[in-house]
């Protein structure tokens, strides 16, 4: 992966992405086993928190992990962020009260909140801007391929064993993924800092780089839809007639990593803003689709479409975001992105079960109105002059003054 020769696909592009996979795979191994772990703690009507707290703590933590990925390193950072599933993984078997699952839960929200961001600020450094959407692509279908099989495995060694060894196998998994990182990874930040106490002081033009307003907008509009189908399309599923309400996801899983393989490659060829428009339009018809859907066919072949958006979507709008950021500020940028991006999320899961309610005949109301949010994507890139590079945005800053 050299910047020079315009080559990514090399042995240490494949190893960051075998520890993005066992990054996305620990975490995720656990979560459908999680419900019922918390029930037997005796908090059946906290099963909401369990993503909640998590996400919570991913957004309050990227300011930080965007300003140590721009002084200490991006090794450091997501070293850190696989640290931490290690950490977690290996306590959820001594917490004995819903409030001490509820406290690591939001502790675990760390490792998403770090290694994401130390990632994607690691690859843009090493792949050339002409195929940094491709290479972002790679990097996102390897994160999708371990929450793809996290959830299986984790579930097969639950029944099998039982759960403790389950954890314990998410921790192996972090810790594979931080062996890879120390043993692989060279530093790429040029005159990096050593860690010192006062980089966790976050001063007020840290918490966001406003340069990359555009995407932030966008991911914002676009992540609002996953939210709300985390939070009710198990409901939906079930109104209409389908027993495993997993099948949803599985159906949208294999249409994004479908995608992926080729969709970074496609915004670096007719660039982020072009295939942001599109893969928002497509989103919102895939909504639109949900609110019509009066079969389980339907609610299948919209899990299609959404997958498709979904996967076009995230490798244009993440190297769209380094491509607009101050090179030294990438990562501030990448943090202002996951922040935008973890607030859709929980506004998404909030307001979709608030309109909702527990009533089915709302349910075409709910979609119809995500459809409307997410197709508020593609109109602001429309009708808003949006810059598409770093390049752009100081010529405009020139031509003003």
């Amino acid at each position: 992966m050299d910047q020079s020769s315009g080559r990514i696909y090399n042995l240490q592009f494949i190893l960051l992405c075998l520890s993005n996979a066992l990054f996305s795979a620990s975490f995720n191994m656990m979560i459908p086993e999680l419900p019922a772990y918390l029930t037997k703690l005796g908090g059946e009507d906290y099963k909401g928190y369990i993503i909640g707290v998590f996400t919570l703590m991913a957004g309050l933590s990227r300011p930080f992990s965007g300003k140590l990925t721009d002084t200490i390193g991006r090794v450091p950072v997501m070293v850190f962020g696989s640290l931490i599933c290690v950490v977690c993984s290996l306590m959820y078997p001594l917490v004995s009260s819903v409030g001490a699952f509820l406290l690591l839960r939001f502790f675990h929200g760390f490792s998403t909140g770090f290694k994401p961001t130390g990632t994607s600020a690691y690859v843009s450094d090493l792949v050339p801007a002409n195929r940094r959407g491709e290479a972002m692509g790679m990097i996102g279908l390897a994160s999708i391929i371990g929450m793809a099989i996290g959830p299986a495995i984790g579930g097969w060694v639950a029944v099998k064993w039982n759960i403790n060894v389950m954890f314990q196998l998410s921790a192996a998994f972090a810790l594979l993924s931080v062996v890879i990182l120390t043993g692989a990874m060279k530093e790429t930040l040029p005159n990096k800092q050593p860690f010192r106490l006062s980089l966790l002081r976050i001063h007020r033009d840290e918490l966001f780089e406003p340069l990359v307003w555009g995407p932030v907008i966008v991911t914002f509009l676009t992540f609002f839809s996953y939210g709300a189908v985390l939070t009710i399309i198990p409901d939906y599923s079930t109104y209409l007639g389908i027993t495993n309400k997993g099948l949803f996801f599985t159906f949208y899983t294999a249409s994004s990593m479908g995608i992926r393989l080729v969709a970074g490659k496609v915004s670096d060829k007719y660039g982020r803003i072009p295939i942001l428009k599109i893969s928002a339009l497509v989103m919102a018809a895939s909504m639109a689709m949900l609110a019509l859907a009066v079969s389980p066919a339907i609610l299948l072949a919209a899990a299609l479409l959404y997958g498709m958006a979904t996967g076009l979507n995230s490798p244009a709008v993440t190297a769209w975001t380094v491509d607009l950021s101050n090179p030294m500020y990438k990562g501030r940028a990448l943090a202002s992105m996951y922040i935008a991006m973890e607030a859709g999320i929980g506004l998404g899961a909030w307001g979709s079960a608030l309109i909702y309610h527990n009533h089915a005949s709302r349910f075409p109301l709910t979609f119809y109105i995500l459809a409307g949010i997410t197709a508020m994507a593609t109109l602001y890139l429309s009708f808003f002059h949006v810059p598409k590079n770093y390049e752009e945005q100081l010529a405009r800053k020139q031509s003003a003054n």
